[in-house]
């Protein structure tokens, strides 16, 4: 089944505007995968260690999805980790995705209200659907 998820910005160091991506994947889709997808989305160089976790609001880690740091460990275990084992969210918990530890880009990712659907053949998933804002400048020119 192919899922409709939201990602928006929360927060990074050189974040000036709102980016929301719409991505739609499949629903087996692994967390390594939804990396992948938000990297591309948003234009990033997957250059850095990321992490995933679920809570209220980013201070609050009620759930972490890897307890590694270990860039080949934590890929690993975001690869045996799918959608479907992550969503529905408990509470009012949200899922975020927290990239590059020094400038610390934070996004929220939710799962549309969108019904489930049959994947469309001949389309290639994850795919963005649809964007509001720019790219965020991942590396500003400082000249």
């Amino acid at each position: 089944m192919i899922w409709t998820l939201k990602v928006k910005s929360d927060s990074g160091r050189f974040l000036v505007d709102e980016c929301v991506r719409v991505i739609e994947m499949k629903s087996d889709s692994s967390l390594l995968d939804l990396h992948d997808a938000i990297q591309d989305a948003v234009g990033f160089d997957r250059d850095h260690l990321f992490e995933f976790f679920a809570g209220r609001h980013r201070r609050n880690q009620e759930v972490v999805y890897a307890d590694t740091f270990d860039s080949e460990g934590a890929a690993d275990t975001y690869a045996g980790i799918s959608l479907q084992q992550v969503f529905p969210l408990s509470g009012k918990c949200k899922l975020f995705y927290h990239f590059d530890f020094g400038d610390d880009w934070y996004f929220i990712i939710t799962k549309s209200r969108k019904k489930a659907f049959e994947a469309t053949p001949g389309v290639e998933y994850p795919r963005v659907v649809e964007k509001s804002g720019p790219d965020p400048e991942q590396y500003p020119d400082w000249e």
